[in-house]
């Protein structure tokens, strides 16, 4: 082997390690910025599902203090239901995963 082909084969390994080096960069800013905006997310459906909470508790209190009539919430919380989302106060607005859930049902039978 002579040395000017072995000077050729180092270069272009040298050229290869920094191309690999720049794509290692690339990937690494665009890891950084999925991580960023998880932990938005992340942050924002904190905040979303604390509101929620409130809003149910505060809605929830509302309806003992005005009346124990079922009517139109009875409804629509029924049709959520069938629609497959939980009504339920531990996992209120999350689809259904695996069937009928027992808060749920739990809840259907303190209104009757």
């Amino acid at each position: 082997m002579d040395k000017k082909n072995l000077f050729e084969q180092v270069s272009g390994m040298e050229e290869q390690i920094g191309q690999l080096y720049q794509q290692l960069g690339d990937l690494k800013k665009q890891l950084v910025e999925v991580l960023e905006e998880n932990h938005r997310l992340e942050m924002e459906n904190h905040h979303l599902r604390k509101r929620l909470d409130e809003e149910v508790a505060a809605e929830e209190r509302n309806e003992h203090d005005i009346h124990e009539e079922i009517g139109e919430g009875y409804d629509n919380l029924a049709r959520l239901y069938e629609e497959g989302f939980h009504i339920c106060n531990v996992h209120f607005g999350s689809p259904r995963q695996e069937g009928d859930c027992l808060f749920c049902l739990m809840f259907f039978n303190k209104t009757k």
